[in-house]
């Protein structure tokens, strides 16, 4: 079990072995492989893609943004060669993943157009769609910030590849500081997006 846990793939790959045994009991029991099943296991790659997303922005802001200023200057590198640079990858593929399976999922529920009107294209007239609609468009500024904001800026913050050896120290924090205050909105849409998302499936 030790050898199991103490690669991070190889837990991953379990994780994935125990879902697809889920899958397997399913079918043991009747199930399908219709409609239904599609669109939940879309869902699933959505809640999966989401939690790895929002789960880093949310390490960001709670964790390491407000640390920054009381970790002694010499360790600061550690983080911003090592640990940020893996951290932002798999957030900014994570807010990808997400975006993908949402706008996937909403074609495989017949919600497309009426989600992404806000409910427009129904005259307002189906509540999960406008819910969900506003949902969709947070997600989508959100991930816009991430992908054309946030990590153009950190690569110029962090010199992230080596892409920006010669900037001034002026436009690393500048940058960084622009970085920082996108991630923060980011945080602020992220509590009324899940909202929306979640209360178009229960209200």
């Amino acid at each position: 079990m030790a050898a199991l846990l103490s690669n991070l793939r190889n837990t991953v790959i379990a994780g994935f072995v125990v879902a697809l045994i889920l899958v397997i009991i399913y079918m043991m029991m009747g199930g399908t492989f219709g409609m239904p099943y599609w669109q939940f296991f879309m869902r699933w790659l959505h809640v999966l893609s989401g939690v790895m997303w929002i789960g880093l922005l949310w390490y960001f802001n709670f964790v390491q943004i407000p640390l920054m200023p009381s970790i002694p200057d010499d360790q600061k590198p550690a983080i911003g060669k090592h640990i940020a640079p893996k951290a932002l990858f798999w957030f900014r593929w994570g807010a990808m993943a997400t975006i993908v399976t949402g706008l996937l999922l909403a074609l495989l529920n017949n919600y497309f157009v009426g989600a992404l009107t806000i409910g427009l294209s129904e005259g307002f007239a189906v509540r999960r769609n406008v819910l969900i609609g506003v949902g969709m468009w947070f997600g989508i500024v959100m991930w816009f910030n991430v992908w054309f904001i946030i990590w153009p800026n950190q690569q110029k913050a962090l010199n992230i590849d080596n892409k920006y050896p010669d900037l001034a120290a002026d436009a690393k924090a500048a940058a960084g500081r622009k970085a920082m205050l996108f991630s923060r909105t980011n945080t602020l849409l992220s509590i009324p997006m899940l909202f929306a998302m979640v209360s178009a499936q229960n209200i």
